[in-house]
């Protein structure tokens, strides 16, 4: 049987048998501790150029369908498993998990200790790895050469896996609003989750301007999750969003951009959140969700209450139970939010789908005032033509 070694750059190894593709493959060590949805991980934009540990023992158990993908292709840089499923026990199932990461080409590699593995990058943070099947070079060279692979620091990827054209999902039912959602990387799921609450969603490029934004005559704009460093991109479109006062609702990279707009700065975690068990609070209610998370980067802003930006008074929403890290943004005088955290949790949980329902009541709510302000300033009483009074008793 041909081995296959996971190497990190700062010298640990680990040996193993390869799973999927075999090759060799560079990227972010990271890993993600649900234990389901592996398909929506893979296909999950945001992990582009990462290389991911699934935590939990057992991965490729329901195999893989086609209904399930977040996207038209895997995008993990690399796959590290414990003990690959010996059989596939799912009727949607179509083919192996195996059989998927070899016909996308994804380099994997299958190891008893996954739980070291996690241990480690919880200590020494987040790295730079890579994966080879039956390596011929010692291990001194390996470890080099990933060191040379570019980090996640720095790295401007959105527009790398960010459609090229426009694109809309229609409603589904009756439409109720038009949403301009900018794709930095989104997951189909997005999408879908609002055209179910009656929004027609123009999913637009990453590099898209605010007079292509607004072409669309949106009811309200969303951004989407995405890959990178937030710190690397363009808020300029977004701000003039917010200048505008249009409803604004973003989540993950898209909650990164909002604080960055507003003002505030963003850092990398050690090992960030990955899974679909990340306790967060609502700091109104107290209330806690239990949510999806991909990022490994926050927004540093204060927890202690409001705080003045260019567009008045925001606070902090959300914050993790964990590592108090900031979950969510909102600004307090005109309507626009955004949380850390994934609402359209594909495969689960669903705590925090009401989110996409609050945004639909800020579009309502938004709707509603524009219309009663349009019915003022077109009433009769305050029309005026050729510089008289034109009620038509007058």
């Amino acid at each position: 049987m041909n081995t296959a070694v996971l190497v990190l750059e700062d010298g640990r190894v680990f040996h193993g048998t390869p799973y999927g593709a075999e090759g060799e493959t560079f990227g972010e060590m990271v890993f993600n501790t649900g234990m389901t949805g592996y398909q929506e991980t893979l296909t999950d934009p945001s992990y582009h150029r990462q290389i991911v540990a699934m935590t939990a023992p057992h991965i490729g158990n329901t195999g893989v369908n086609d209904d399930d993908p977040e996207s038209s292709r895997v995008w993990v840089a690399g796959y590290v498993v414990r003990e690959p499923s010996r059989v596939v026990s799912s009727w949607r199932a179509t083919r192996s998990l195996d059989a998927y990461l070899k016909e996308q080409g994804v380099v994997g590699i299958a190891i008893p200790g996954t739980r070291a593995l996690t241990r480690h990058l919880r200590e020494r943070g987040a790295m730079r790895a890579g994966i080879f099947t039956g390596p011929s070079e010692p291990v001194e060279e390996l470890v080099e050469r990933v060191r040379r692979s570019p980090g996640m620091e720095g790295a401007d990827l959105a527009a790398q896996v960010a459609t090229a054209e426009p694109y809309v999902v229609p409603a589904a039912g009756a439409k109720r609003f038009t949403v301009a959602a900018v794709d930095l990387g989104i997951k189909g799921m997005t999408p879908h989750r609002m055209a179910e609450r009656g929004c027609e969603v123009h999913v637009l490029p990453a590099t898209a301007t605010y007079e292509q934004i607004m072409a669309v005559e949106p009811d309200g704009v969303f951004f989407s999750n995405g890959p990178g460093d937030p710190a690397t991109a363009d808020v300029s479109a977004l701000r003039k969003v917010l200048e505008a006062r249009v409803p604004f609702f973003g989540i993950c990279f898209g909650n990164q951009l909002f604080g960055r707009a507003l003002g505030l700065s963003t850092y990398k975690l050690r090992y960030g959140h990955r899974g679909v068990n990340q306790p967060v609070q609502d700091v109104r209610t107290g209330k806690v969700e239990i949510s999806a998370h991909n990022h490994g980067f926050a927004v540093e802003a204060p927890l202690d209450g409001p705080f003045e930006t260019p567009y008045g008074p925001a606070e902090v929403s959300h914050v993790n139970l964990n590592d108090r890290c900031v979950e969510g943004l909102r600004l307090l005088e005109q309507p626009a939010f955004s949380v850390q955290y994934h609402p359209e949790a594909a495969a689960g949980p669903h705590d925090a789908a009401y989110l996409f329902d609050e945004f639909c009541e800020i579009l309502a709510s938004s709707s509603a005032r524009d219309a009663g302000r349009d019915s003022v300033q077109h009433s009769p009483q305050n029309s005026v033509k050729d510089g008289k009074d034109s009620h038509p008793c007058g």
